[in-house]
């Protein structure tokens, strides 16, 4: 028997709303993932720059803006740019020390030439980086993302202890009891519920999470009644952009770090999406990257990378199409033109996003292993390719200041654990897998 067709367009249009919403809190679990992380490179530049209340509203919002631009870029594939997987963009904490020395020292001017032309260096040599791709094999992709999920561990136990490590507060028992509680929550649902419930337990862990934590009086709404409600983007807001080469050159070391985690992620989302990346598309990504670094520098914000914490968001919920992200991307770009409503995400207790990034980037760091749990350990090199590398990953990211001896340009690249990390397994297994490689080569 068939249904009329009255009574089936009302079903598909029921199915589309409901669908139509269930992204849309997809995208939004999305934003919350990331927005921290993000909120924070604007507020650490502008306080060192001594930005006031209105410069510091507009960095912010500016900066969220231009998240969705640059996440707009890489999911919309076209014949330069685009990897087209559900990844998500944000400023690239690693720039964050090199961009205070460059505006304090030359001033903020040379700042945003410098990351100009970083984003020009990234879309020029896009091409010929994404050949490396040879250079990635399981044992070191694995490697790879092990090192990222791992090493990201400790800046969510940094935040469930109250963010600041020097400050009096922080491991305060009221911290650890909301961070605490918003991991049951998150382990909880996760467990217990089902469908589209179970996918957004990272969003009800942190809204639930914030809910406790108001009860205990340490959410404060101040921020939303002092934002202001529109505010659009400008170019050269601060500076007209300056250009000097130490400034340019330190960048472009600061763009190789960005496109060696990037080439981690892309194969973190490979994996997790069932998706095979070839070296074009891996360049298109590169390429956007590009882009979105030199947009930053135009509209006076900051380069833009891949967010590894959105890994674990996908990993998490099984939801792998690239449509949630879209719904995140144009939040972000509405959330950047309301500041006020984009105020409302500052107010999440820092705790409550610490707890949710340990589940988070342990769950990317597991995914590393599932790779590696595949390789055959009985040959003694792949052996030694990733426990050294994943050692030495997490040895620097808890101890950059080994290198502190160094020259400034040395320990941009060096400071870096997943630059470490994944240089260590790439050229130990070029040393130790050399027949592998050139039998691959060969075919």
């Amino acid at each position: 028997m068939k249904l009329s067709p009255s009574i089936s367009a009302e079903q598909r249009l029921e199915g589309q709303a409901t669908t139509f919403w269930r992204h849309l809190i997809l995208g939004f679990q999305h934003l919350l993932a990331m927005y921290s992380g993000d909120v924070l490179v604007p507020l650490l530049i502008g306080n060192y720059l001594h930005f006031n209340a209105a410069q510091m509203t507009y960095l912010v919002s500016i900066d969220i803006f231009m998240c969705g631009i640059a996440t707009l870029l890489q999911l919309k594939r076209t014949a330069l740019t685009g990897i087209a997987l559900p990844v998500v963009l944000g400023c690239a904490v690693q720039a964050v020390a090199p961009l205070e020395s460059i505006g304090g020292k030359l001033g903020i001017g040379y700042m945003y030439g410098a990351i100009i032309c970083s984003g020009l260096f990234i879309f020029l040599i896009a091409g010929v980086f994404a050949k490396f791709k040879k250079l990635f094999p399981p044992v070191v992709t694995g490697s790879l993302i092990t090192i990222i999920g791992f090493t990201l561990v400790p800046v969510g136990f940094q935040n469930l202890g109250g963010g600041d490590a020097t400050a009096k507060s922080f491991g305060a028992p009221s911290n650890l009891l909301i961070g605490i509680v918003t991991i049951i929550i998150i382990v909880m649902i996760n467990r217990f519920a089902k469908g589209f419930l179970k996918s957004i337990a990272i969003l009800l862990g942190i809204l639930l999470g914030s809910l406790f934590a108001g009860v205990l009086g340490m959410v404060s709404l101040s921020p939303v009644a002092s934002a202001a409600w529109f505010h659009a983007p400008q170019f050269f807001y601060f500076a007209t952009p300056q250009f000097n080469s130490s400034a340019i050159v330190t960048m472009m070391l600061v763009a190789l770090t960005t496109m060696i985690e990037s080439t981690g992620v892309y194969f973190a989302l490979s994996d997790a999406t069932d998706t095979k990346i070839t070296s074009k598309d891996m360049a298109r990504g590169y390429r956007a990257e590009g882009i979105a670094a030199m947009l930053g520098g135009l509209f006076n914000t900051f380069p833009y990378s891949t967010f590894s914490q959105n890994v674990g968001v996908l990993k998490m919920s099984g939801v792998k199409t690239k449509k949630p992200v879209y719904y995140a991307a144009f939040l972000l770009i509405l959330l950047g033109l309301l500041p006020k409503a984009g105020a409302l995400a500052t107010i999440i207790p820092t705790p409550v996003l610490g707890g949710a990034m340990i589940v988070m980037f342990g769950m990317v760091g597991v995914q590393g292993i599932q790779i590696l749990h595949k390789i055959d350990f009985t040959k003694g090199s792949n052996l030694l390719v990733a426990s050294l590398s994943v050692g030495l990953g997490l040895g620097v990211t808890v101890y950059p200041q080994i290198f502190q001896q160094l020259p400034t340009e040395a320990q941009i690249i060096l400071g870096n654990g997943v630059v470490v990390g994944s240089a260590c397994a790439v050229i130990l297994n070029l040393i130790l897998n050399y027949q592998d490689f050139f039998k691959k080569e060969a075919k």
